[in-house]
């Protein structure tokens, strides 16, 4: 199983050979089995590629994010066809039940508000956090009064201040972008690598978003991102800061009763969701908890 996530961060050569990522840099070189690789992370413009290697790592469906001049990540490698099966899968999703979908948006928002309402009650804002709390009770079927917009003004607002808003450019919404730039790559390399296309939402539906579907299950997920930039001290926003965001993909978290990595409950979770859409039950729904239960 992979699990390696990669930066490339300086001037480098990347090659293949033998099944490994080969990386030449000024000072050394190093070899990595592509089979221990979710995500390869170019973060210098200076570095080049080869053909070959860009076309292994998608048959072995490695996450690839480009970043650009200013080192946030702009684009991705995301393959024609993850599964063998794409043309049968492509179809299930077009003929996916209306009634269905916006069943699983719904408990998507529920379960966004209730991990939001969680970290806000830790951090002791339990004014905030009763609030999210009828929040919940109050979201009607596929969030018709947007509860999921009300609850994000007070729980950012709780966060960082009522001065804050999602809109500036600080340091705080840098780091947060970056983070969910980082989820939603980990979340399109799952949906491509189930055979779907990422192009079609549930809820999200923007004709210039080709991640549509990503951005609507990464939803709950955010708010791990919230955890790790409010633990960190943000005077910048530097190389240093962002591999510690990089590196959420690799910590621990709790999904039915185990252990997962992000990165592998992020693949449990996504399969959950192409279940409980293609039974239409949204029962087999899973979702994690940052807490042992």
């Amino acid at each position: 199983m992979s699990w390696r996530v990669v930066v490339i961060h300086n001037t480098a050569k990347l090659d293949l050979k033998l099944n490994y990522l080969v990386v030449r840099s000024e000072m050394n070189t190093t070899k990595i089995h592509i089979s221990e690789i979710a995500v390869l992370l170019i973060e210098s413009t200076s570095v080049s590629l080869t053909a070959g290697l860009l076309a292994e790592l998608t048959r072995q469906k490695v996450k690839v994010i480009f970043c650009d001049a200013q080192r946030n990540p702009s684009s991705e490698l995301v393959s024609y066809y993850g599964s063998h099966d794409t043309s049968n899968k492509i179809r299930s999703q077009i003929q996916w039940q209306s009634s269905t979908k916006e069943a699983i948006w719904t408990e998507i928002v529920r379960e966004k508000i209730r991990q939001q309402r969680q970290f806000l009650s830790e951090r002791g804002k339990e004014k905030e956090a009763e609030l999210l709390s009828e929040y919940i009770q109050e979201v009607q079927w596929y969030d018709e009064t947007n509860r999921e917009g009300h609850a994000a003004k007070v729980y950012f607002n709780a966060l960082f201040g009522m001065d804050f808003s999602r809109s500036q450019d600080n340091n705080i919404n840098a780091a947060l972008n970056y983070g969910y730039s980082i989820i939603l790559s980990a979340f399109n390399r799952e949906i491509t690598s189930n055979g779907y296309l990422t192009q079609l939402g549930l809820y999200h539906n923007n004709m210039f978003n080709q991640f549509n579907l990503g951005s609507d299950l990464m939803e709950p997920f955010r708010i791990l991102v919230d955890r790790m930039v409010c633990s960190m001290q943000l005077d910048e926003f530097e190389h240093h800061e962002k591999m510690k965001l990089v590196d959420l993909l690799n910590q621990e978290i709790f999904m039915e009763g185990k252990h997962y990595i992000i990165m592998n409950a992020i693949k449990r979770y996504v399969k959950s969701v192409f279940d409980a859409l293609n039974d239409s039950d949204i029962a087999l729904l899973t979702f994690y908890s940052v807490y042992e239960l």
